[in-house]
């Protein structure tokens, strides 16, 4: 497959444009122009890199890339050596951040909500990012916290509220601990989100709604792994997930 094709794939059914973002979306470092062996992972580190490098592979799909807005523009020390690498081995790195987040089909949070099998009913937000489900049966957080460690490999961590069961849950991957006031004020039992941040305790205590950090990592490996397949299937491609271990 030739990158130019691939790169107006991605971009017409990314819609990168749609998004104000905090990084540049799409083909962020060029490599061979044609493609038949695809690495995807959650974050373009130097781990991820090096495992693509053993597979051959000629082109790496992520959700967190590089050239963040803030960060120093310099190409030096850890960017320098990552950037170094792609560059002498000729591989496309291909990132989508707030696109990948908010996809229909293969969206983080669409996907967060297949892997723990709860069925979206409404969203919370204008850009399709708050999910909300209904549990079949309601459970305590504790009964809650255990299902979603297994489902996911990572034990969360919870702050729970005054109320004794969940029945009613929000959710938005990876550092978006943010939405609990959302969430708050949609009256959900559990809002489920990547990282915590320390007021989100004290938002937690002053509502009736219970917090888990199920992790940043563990919440966002479904969806680059749905749309690498996705290509694969669509164009014939070899496409493999990395997952590199991340606790946070």
């Amino acid at each position: 497959m030739k990158l130019s094709a691939l790169n107006l794939y991605l971009k017409d059914i990314l819609q990168p444009a749609r998004f104000n973002d905090y990084c540049p979306n799409g083909l962020q470092v060029e490599g061979k122009s044609e493609i038949q062996r695809i690495v995807t992972g959650v974050t373009a580190s130097q781990a991820l890199i090096d495992a693509a490098v053993k597979r051959n592979a000629d082109a790496i799909l992520v959700h967190h890339g590089y050239f963040w807005r803030g960060e120093p523009p310099e190409i030096v020390g850890i960017k320098k050596q990552r950037i170094q690498t792609l560059l002498q081995h000729d591989i496309n790195l291909f990132a989508y951040h707030l696109p990948l987040d908010a996809h229909p089909q293969f969206g983080n949070n669409v996907m967060l909500g297949q892997q723990l099998g709860f069925d979206i009913e409404a969203w919370l937000d204008d850009k399709q990012m708050i999910a909300k489900a209904t549990l079949a049966q309601p459970l305590s957080i504790e009964q809650l916290s255990l299902y979603v460690a297994e489902r996911l490999g990572r034990v969360p961590q919870i702050i729970p509220s005054t109320r004794s069961l969940i029945k009613t849950v929000a959710w938005c991957t990876g550092a978006a601990q943010q939405y609990i006031d959302v969430a708050i004020a949609a009256e959900v039992d559990l809002f489920i989100s990547g990282e915590i941040s320390e007021q989100t305790v004290h938002a937690v205590r002053e509502s009736n709604t219970a917090y888990m950090a199920a992790g940043h990592h563990a919440t966002e490996r479904y969806g680059i792994q749905a749309l690498g397949v996705h290509l694969a299937n669509q164009f014939g491609l070899s496409h493999e997930f990395v997952d590199i271990d991340n606790p946070v």
